[in-house]
């Protein structure tokens, strides 16, 4: 009896707007062979409102997008597949965990100047820098008990997702 392929990864790359959620998610899903998804998709209209006039989301307004969320990462199974999500509070992680317990999260980590630099020459996002320090006061570092590994994200975007790679058990 022959095995079939080895399961695939799930894997939430996650950490503060503007630390390249979206960029290093997509590089490492097409280095996996896996499908993608963009958080902010998943962001019920109001959500965008609300962020985009400069208030920041509570959890009652991120309960349906963390549904939404898990609901992709149980879909998943032995595909895997790569998603970007804030997951800045640990009851986020385990929320998400609950649904796919073999989730694993890639927290890209950098220096508050730096992310609000990048946050500062982005263009056609609703998040606005203003809401950068809320996020930081809100992130919850991964602990030493969750599945998961921190990167930094210093250098290109090649390089972080090089280093993401090479963070995922495989």
């Amino acid at each position: 009896m022959t095995a079939g392929p080895a399961p695939r990864p799930v894997i939430v790359v996650m950490g503060v707007s503007g630390s390249g959620k979206s960029t290093v998610g997509g590089l490492l899903a097409e280095r996996l062979g896996v499908e993608y998804a963009e958080a902010d998709d998943f962001h019920p209209a109001a959500n965008i409102a609300k962020m985009a006039a400069g208030h920041p989301l509570d959890d009652a307004d991120r309960a349906p997008w963390l549904d939404a969320i898990a609901g992709w990462v149980a879909d998943r199974g032995d595909r895997g597949g790569v998603v970007s999500c804030s997951a800045l509070r640990r009851r986020y992680r385990e929320r998400l965990r609950a649904a796919a317990p073999g989730v694993f999260f890639l927290h890209l980590d950098g220096p508050q100047e730096l992310i609000a630099a990048r946050l500062a020459a982005r263009m056609q996002h609703f998040m606005p820098p203003g809401l950068l320090d809320s996020q930081f006061e809100a992130l919850e570092p991964l602990a030493s008990d969750e599945a998961g590994a921190v990167v930094q994200i210093d250098g290109g975007s090649q390089q972080v997702a090089e280093r993401a790679l090479a963070a995922v058990p495989h």
